[in-house]
């Protein structure tokens, strides 16, 4: 008994030993900052993206880095600029990331929102892929830049930004103080896909060169105040309801940009039949009814039905304040996600012609903040062509495409002063996960954010190295 027990000992102490191993085994060092980022809790309001800063700051000023913590007038908010210093023989390249996310319904989660747990190889979090999974990327791969100590021909900024989710003190309200420490020849932010299929083969890169716009239109309807047992014929809420219904059946008709047109030439390339053929139908067809059964088939992709017209989203509705009156007005807040060059006035004529009722009124919520007249970044300079080279060494065989970005971003702040930006999501995601951005279980693969840790710091390597 006791000679067979010893000859196992040497069984089990090899088990225990490649069990230990395999528990040592270092995660990667962007899963592992990302997890560190996600356990900051930003949702916004209130933010707190401070917590960010400090976090990253401990790691940049070690390597170098000349770091500045720029903290807003709401407490506990604050943009992190940092900056790695070349030669000064070019102008700066700049990386920007948001470090604010925003809620969750945590009881919908199937694991803690706020835990930054890996599980079967992917980073699960809010924020995993917008964007504290960017954030996490450019870190690395500007931190790799000093680790390595890649000789530098141009400044790398790096920025952390507060307040994307909710606006007030976003890059824009930090460009007003402090566009000295932000300017650049070129950036990178958030904005286009790096798309993969089922198998987890990458089909396409998409470079994001524009964003659409945001614009609030605020549909409201009057109606008699009164008693709720004695409902009179013009109930504010049931006009509202008319109204709402009108619009749900309405589309902006398909508009394409150029870089849409490159884009879904690039789908009409890649896609499976028959899907391929819309696409080539929408780009080429004249043919009304040909284009409007082509629009019904790509838009069953609700990504692919906002990247190609201006969208309709009824996203607050106001009416009613006791269970037993019925009140004398009602109201709906649509948010419109428009093509760059849309009028915002004529979103709200467009609106009164569909809804053509007298009892309704509709009107800009801002009047004031039209959509800036912005040129898509062009696609000839050193930073959009090594991106594109990069995102073709590190996923073989993908296609490459400019893209309009279907929501907004910070990139604003820079774009309206004539800089460059390109936005990109940095890994490969399936159409599952891109769902579960701004929802439920969100999550990237560690796999992709080890390669688009590499694909960003090869483009930096070749845009901001000495050569």
């Amino acid at each position: 008994m006791r000679s067979s027990v010893l000859r196992a000992l040497p069984v089990l102490a090899a088990v225990l030993l490649a069990a230990s191993s395999s528990l040592a085994q270092p995660v990667d060092p962007t899963a592992a900052l990302l997890q560190e980022i996600i356990r900051l809790d930003t949702s916004n309001p209130p933010g707190h993206e401070g917590q960010v800063d400090a976090l990253l700051a401990s790691k940049l000023r070690p390597l170098g880095f000349d770091v500045t913590i720029v903290p807003t007038p709401e407490a506990g908010k604050a943009h992190l600029i940092a900056r790695l210093k070349g030669d000064g023989s070019k102008r700066p390249v700049l990386l920007a990331a948001h470090a604010d996310v925003v809620g969750v319904e945590k009881e919908k989660w199937s694991v803690d929102p706020f835990a930054g747990v890996i599980k079967d190889d992917h980073v699960y979090g809010r924020g995993a892929i917008d964007f504290k999974g960017g954030m996490a990327v450019f870190a690395r791969a500007v931190m790799q830049l000093a680790e390595r100590k890649v000789p530098l021909a141009r400044d790398v900024i790096f920025i952390v930004e507060a307040d994307e989710e909710a606006a007030q003190y976003n890059t824009s309200w930090l460009a007003r103080t402090h566009w000295a420490q932000m300017d650049a020849e070129f950036a990178l932010n958030e904005g286009g896909w790096i798309i993969a299929g089922d198998d987890g083969k990458v089909k396409y890169v998409s470079i994001a060169t524009a964003d659409k716009s945001s614009v609030g239109v605020i549909v409201s309807a009057k109606g008699t105040s009164t008693h709720s047992s004695m409902p009179r014929p013009d109930n504010a809420i049931f006009a509202l309801s008319r109204a709402l219904a009108k619009l749900s059946t309405f589309e902006f008709p398909v508009e394409l940009t150029d870089a849409n047109r490159k884009f879904l030439a690039v789908l009409a390339r890649t896609s499976p039949a028959p899907l391929s053929g819309y696409y080539q139908t929408l780009l080429t067809s004249t043919d009304a009814k040909a284009r409007a059964e082509a629009d019904h088939a790509i838009s069953q992709d609700p990504l692919m039905h906002a990247i190609i017209r201006t969208t309709i989203a009824p996203v607050m509705i106001n009416g009613g304040f006791r269970s037993n009156v019925i009140p004398g007005s009602a109201d709906a807040t649509v948010n419109v996600r428009v093509i760059p060059g849309t009028d915002p006035n004529a979103v709200v004529k467009q609106f009164q012609q569909v809804i053509d009722d007298p009892a309704i009124t509709v009107r800009l919520a801002n009047p004031s903040a039209n959509p800036p007249t912005v040129t898509p970044s062009p696609e000839n300079n050193e930073l959009y062509r090594s991106l594109e080279k990069q995102a073709r060494a590190t996923f073989p065989g993908a296609e490459v495409t400019p893209y309009l970005f279907q929501a907004g971003t910070d990139a604003g702040a820079w774009r309206n002063r004539g800089v460059p930006v390109y936005g990109i999501y940095p890994y490969p995601i399936t159409a599952d996960e891109l769902t579960r951005m701004h929802g439920n279980d969100e999550k990237v693969s560690v796999q992709s954010l080890r390669l688009g840790t590499d694909m960003i710091f090869n483009t930096l390597v070749e845009v901001a190295g000495k050569k």
